[in-house]
């Protein structure tokens, strides 16, 4: 033990682990290290919802669909999208047990942000649904 003064003993530095103010220094570094990790990790989640949200460009709704014969399916489209944007979108029918039974794209290059459309969708045996699978942009 070292005499200090005032007539107290302390033990020798490093002998029993860190002193308390090596640790408070670590827990900083620990806490400065978690903050700039966090704020990546929000800045990360914060990009992808952005674009997941805003760079969709192209969008589409089946308004409602007709059977119109064992080997076609009326679809009326409303698809929205940029002016300037061209894209297709993917429809797809399926018969009573669940098979599908039709699938094709259609384009929609109007220069106009609102398209209703109706489009015959053509299958192998007859329908009794329709949806829309996706849309994309060129």
């Amino acid at each position: 033990m070292t005499a200090v003064s005032g007539g107290t003993k302390r033990p020798p530095e490093g002998r029993y682990g860190r002193s308390r103010t090596a640790d408070e220094r670590a827990d900083r570094k620990l806490k400065i290290v978690g903050a700039v990790l966090g704020a990546c990790l929000l800045a990360v989640v914060a990009w992808f919802g952005y674009d997941s949200i805003a760079g969709t460009k192209i969008s589409a709704e089946v308004i409602k669909f007709d059977v119109v014969s064992d080997r076609a399916v009326e679809v009326h489209l409303e698809v929205r999208k940029n002016a300037d944007v061209n894209g297709y979108c993917t429809l797809r029918s399926q018969a009573e047990n669940g098979a599908e039974v039709g699938r094709a794209d259609f384009r929609f290059d109007q220069d106009a942000s609102r398209v209703d459309k109706t489009v015959t969708l053509r299958t192998t045996e007859r329908a009794t649904s329709a949806e829309l699978v996706s849309c994309h942009t060129d």
